[in-house]
C-alpha cells in the first residue's frame, strides 16, 4: 500500500482514520535501512569461510530466529553452534523445527563454498547430541578444502531470489502437477518427499493447517512465543532484524496511531487480533497445493538432513515460480496438538516415522526479503 501526503488511509476496517500529512505521512513511509544488508554483501568478504557464512545466513529458518553462531578460530575450519536462548520452547520444545533450519544454514553454506571453489566436509554434531534438546556442544564441523573439481550446484543460483512467500496465493492458477516432480527432484539427502495439487485432497489439508494453526494461536502461551518476536515498523526491526517482521506504510501507520501493537495483537477483542486472524487464515486457505518430508528416523543427523533437502526444495520452488511457505504448527509437540499431529502422521506416515516438513505452494505476489543480522553478528572467535 502506498502512502503519499494528504491521503487518508482507512486502516482494520475502516475502524481508524489517518490523516497522512507532513512528518506523519514521511515516518508511516519509512523502510529498515541496515536489516536488509546482509543480502546485498552475501559473498563479498576476503575469507573464503565468510563468503560461504554471508550465504549461509540467508537461509530460511523457524520464525527467522536465526540461531547460528560461528567459530573461526582455526584455519580452514568452522565450527557451528547453537545460540540456545533463541529457541522457540514453547512450539518447538525438543528443538527439532531449530534443527532442520540449521540443517538448511548447511546446505547453503556447502552450496556457496562449492561455487567459490571449495569443497566442504561436513560432520554433525562432532561431540554428540541430546534428543530432548540442542544445548552448548557443536552442531558441525566444516573443514574448508580447496578443489577446482567440486561440483557446482545449480540450485545456488536462486540464493538471492529465495523467500518464504506469506502471502495469500492466486486461487484462480492451479499449480501443475509436472511442478511437483521438479520439486521433489531436488530433494537428495534421504526424505521422502510427497505432495499433492488435487483439489479434494488440498481442500482436506487447507481444513487441517487451519485447525492446527487455530490451536497454536488459542493455546495464549504458543501464541505469547510468536507475539514477543514481533518487530513492528522499520526502527524495531533495524534494531532486531530477527523475528516476525511488519514494515511498510500500512504497519507503519498502524504502529503511529497506536492500533497495532502486542498488547492489541494479544488481545482477543480488538480489531489487530481479528485482523491478524483474518490475514493467517487467508494464507492457509489459499493453499492451491501442498509438499512435505517425511523421514524413517528422527535423529538430529536425519534432522539436519532434512533441513538440506527443504533448502533444496525452496530453491527448486523458486526456479518454478512457486511461492512456499512452512505450515508447521500440526506438526508441533506440545501437548494440545497432539491431535493434528496424530491425524499428519496417520495420513502421510501410516507405517512410521516422523514427518518432518508441511508446506502450502501457489503462485502469490512478489515478497521483500527478509531481516537478517549482520553476518560479524554471528561470529564467536574469528
Amino acid at each position: 500500500m502506498t502512502l503519499t501526503r494528504r491521503k487518508l488511509l482507512f486502516l482494520i476496517g475502516g475502524g481508524v482514520v489517518l490523516a497522512a500529512a507532513g512528518g506523519f505521512g514521511y515516518a508511516a513511509t519509512r523502510l529498515p535501512e541496515t536489516a536488509f544488508r546482509p543480502w546485498d554483501l552475501a559473498g563479498t568478504y576476503p575469507d573464503p569461510r565468510m563468503r560461504a557464512l554471508s550465504w549461509a545466513l540467508l537461509a530460511p529458518n523457524p520464525h527467522n530466529r536465526q540461531p547460528w553462531l560461528a567459530d573461526l578460530s582455526k584455519d580452514g575450519e568452522v565450527m557451528l553452534f547453537a545460540e540456545t536462548d533463541r529457541m522457540l520452547p514453547e512450539t518447538d520444545p525438543l528443538n527439532r523445527q531449530i534443527t532442520i533450519g540449521l540443517g538448511c544454514f548447511l546446505e547453503l553454506l556447502r552450496m556457496a563454498a562449492a561455487a567459490d571453489g571449495y569443497r566442504v566436509e561436513t560432520v554433525p554434531f562432532p561431540e554428540g547430541s541430546s534428543p530432548s534438546g540442542l544445548d552448548q556442544r557443536p552442531i558441525a564441523h566444516i573443514t574448508f578444502h580447496a578443489d577446482a573439481n567440486v561440483e557446482r550446484d545449480p540450485l545456488f543460483a536462486l540464493a538471492p531470489q529465495r523467500r518464504s512467500n506469506k502471502e495469500p496465493y492466486d486461487m484462480t492458477r492451479p499449480v501443475p502437477a509436472a511442478a511437483l516432480e521438479k520439486l521433489g527432484a531436488a530433494v537428495r539427502n534421504g526424505a521422502r518427499f510427497g505432495g499433492t495439487v488435487e483439489p479434494e485432497a488440498v481442500a482436506k489439508w487447507r481444513a487441517l493447517t487451519h485447525q492446527a494453526l487455530q490451536i497454536e494461536i488459542g493455546t495464549p502461551r504458543t501464541f505469547q512465543e510468536s507475539v514477543r518476536l514481533f518487530r513492528i515498523g522499520h526502527a524495531e526491526v533495524d534494531a532486531n532484524p530477527d523475528g516476525i517482521d511488519f514494515t511498510g506504510p500500512l504497519f507503519e501507520s498502524l504502529r503511529l496511531a497506536g492500533q497495532f501493537t502486542r498488547e492489541s495483537a494479544s488481545d482477543p477483542t480488538s480489531a489487530a487480533y481479528k485482523a491478524g486472524l483474518d490475514a493467517v487464515f487467508a494464507n492457509t486457505d489459499s493453499a492451491m497445493g501442498h509438499v512435505w518430508l517425511v523421514t524413517a528416523d528422527n535423529s538430529r543427523e536425519t534432522q539436519i538432513a532434512t533441513g538440506a533437502d527443504w533448502l533444496r526444495l525452496n530453491l527448486a520452488a523458486t526456479a518454478e515460480g512457486l511461492g512456499i511457505q512452512p505450515l508447521s504448527q500440526s506438526l508441533q509437540e506440545f501437548p494440545e496438538m497432539a491431535v493434528p499431529y496424530r491425524t499428519v502422521h496417520q495420513q502421510l506416515a501410516p507405517e512410521g516415522g516422523t514427518v518432518q516438513m508441511l508446506a502450502r505452494i501457489g503462485y502469490g505476489p512478489a515478497v521483500d526479503r527478509s531481516p537478517r543480522w549482520p553476518l560479524e553478528n554471528r561470529i564467536m572467535h574469528v
